[in-house]
């Protein structure tokens, strides 16, 4: 495996992998590593690599659990993005992660959806954001030969209808997990 592809390892990759892997369909699963490779990826074309505020354990748990919220163990509280934001912060607790980088964690999956908001805030909330919406195919910074090394290793099934359905079925559990104006209302809204 060339360093595009590689993953980082280590009781909290391990885990936060395996914790995606667990309570995620598949799609959505490998839509998550995807999302920390081409967020690497990123941070690499800009530079962040070296950025003091760079940590790639932490890129990687914020990338690989930012969709818990649409995976079994989200109960439709909160919206997708602040349900699963609790149930990684819960995680990295567990694994004994500093509360400061908890918080920062938490902060990248929330707001990895947050169009306009996300890229303002710190390094680890903007690659997490970058690397996800990579993948959305909204960016487009990333070098085309490494797009495809990604994509062979971990394909992405056509369309994103499998993120949209995952979003609908978490919108439809509560008031709660839809709030007005956001994705899962305006998804809900469209399917209705």
């Amino acid at each position: 495996m060339n360093d595009v592809l590689a993953l980082p390892t280590g009781p909290l990759a391990e885990a936060s992998l395996r914790l995606a892997r667990e309570s995620e369909s598949a799609p959505i699963a490998d839509h998550s590593v995807r999302s920390f490779l081409f967020a690497r990826l990123v941070a690499r074309r800009e530079g962040s690599v070296t950025d003091a505020a760079y940590d790639e354990n932490l890129l990687f748990a914020a990338c690989v659990l930012h969709d818990l919220g649409l995976g079994s163990r989200a109960g439709g509280r909160a919206r997708f993005e602040v349900e699963g934001a609790d149930l990684a912060a819960a995680t990295l607790t567990d694994h004994g992660v500093a509360a400061a980088d908890v918080d920062r964690v938490w902060e990248a999956i929330a707001l990895h959806s947050s169009l306009g908001i996300a890229d303002r805030c710190g390094l680890l909330t903007s690659l997490t954001h970058k690397g996800i919406f990579t993948d959305a195919g909204v960016f487009a910074d990333v070098d085309p030969g490494s797009l495809r090394e990604v994509y062979t290793a971990y394909p992405r099934p056509s369309g994103n209808r499998y993120l949209q359905d995952a979003i609908v079925e978490h919108a439809s559990r509560s008031k709660a997990a839809a709030p007005p104006y956001s994705i899962a209302a305006e998804l809900l809204r469209q399917r209705g």
